[in-house]
């Protein structure tokens, strides 16, 4: 027995997204995910069901995993990274992006935020690092790495932000395979901070700032590091701190008051800072046309 027309697209996306499944030629039968949705027997087995078809989805998930804890970006940024990056052509993109939003909508999976939509991290425990595991074994694969390679950390020193860089930013970093180095109270005490800050923007592969606050030394080495065209992976724990300009480049967000931020920070700075050596044009501020 076969399936044909609009019948058989519709049985081949439920399948796809794990509602159904062939226990033998010919038939099908709901899965225990669509009974879960179907029939729910707690409060939340509904909305995880739906989650988790979402998440089994080709290419859904691969973009939602690469946004997760971001906001998507304006044309013509997002459909260069779902072709550039998913190999998804440019007469599919409408018909993705509606299938795309409908699903993230649907499994609440994305937020308004402004004129923005950002797409919420539900990752926690053991699936952040599995997650996070199987997206740098991939990038890893793109990326090349020389021993001493560097990413440059520019942020406050004050706590509490100050003291991300031990238990957030330096594991993040030597996660991704590259070695973390901050200006640090000495380099102050030498009198030549600017010289050395300097030397370590211009020697490090990719950079990561840290925009919570808006500090104003953080601001000025983030202009250094865009006169120089590094790629930098911006990271603020509110919208408000990221100036203007550069809110159309990748910003990761974070709330601390989410019990597993930390974890799933890390996880974004390793997987953004191997993404921006990937597709550096994602995290480079581009020159003004004729500059």
């Amino acid at each position: 027995m076969g399936y044909h027309g609009p019948f058989a697209v519709e049985l081949s996306s439920a399948i796809k997204y794990g509602f159904l499944s062939r226990p033998r030629p010919g038939t099908v039968e709901l899965t225990d995910l669509a009974k879960k949705v179907l029939r729910p027997q707690n409060p939340s087995d509904a909305l995880d069901g739906i989650r988790q078809a979402v998440l089994n989805a080709p290419k859904i998930a691969d973009v939602y995993k690469y946004y997760r804890g971001e906001n998507i970006p304006d044309e013509p940024f997002f459909g260069n990274v779902l072709t550039d990056n998913f190999g998804i052509p440019q007469e599919k993109h409408d018909e993705f992006k509606a299938i795309f939003f409908e699903s993230l909508e649907e499994a609440r999976l994305v937020d308004a935020h402004g004129q923005k939509r950002r797409v919420i991290d539900v990752s926690q425990g053991a699936g952040v690092e599995a997650d996070t595991a199987a997206t740098l074994k991939r990038l890893e694969k793109s990326v090349t790495i020389q021993e001493g390679d560097a990413c440059f950390v520019m942020m406050p020193f004050a706590d509490p932000i100050g003291g991300y860089y031990k238990t957030v930013y330096e594991p993040a970093i030597q996660k991704s395979g590259l070695r973390p180095i901050r200006a640090d109270d000495d380099m102050f005490r030498t009198g030549k901070i600017v010289d050395q800050i300097w030397s370590g923007i211009h020697s490090a592969k990719v950079l990561v700032a840290e925009l919570t606050g808006r500090n104003p030394n953080v601001f000025y080495e983030l202009g250094l590091a865009h006169a120089l065209q590094k790629p930098v992976v911006l990271v603020s724990s509110n919208e408000d701190d990221v100036p203007f300009d550069v809110q159309h480049i990748r910003v990761i967000y974070y709330n601390v008051f989410d019990p597993f931020w930390g974890e799933k920070l890390i996880a974004k700075i390793a997987e953004n800072v191997l993404s921006a050596l990937q597709n550096p044009g994602d995290a480079i501020l581009k020159k003004p046309l004729g500059a």
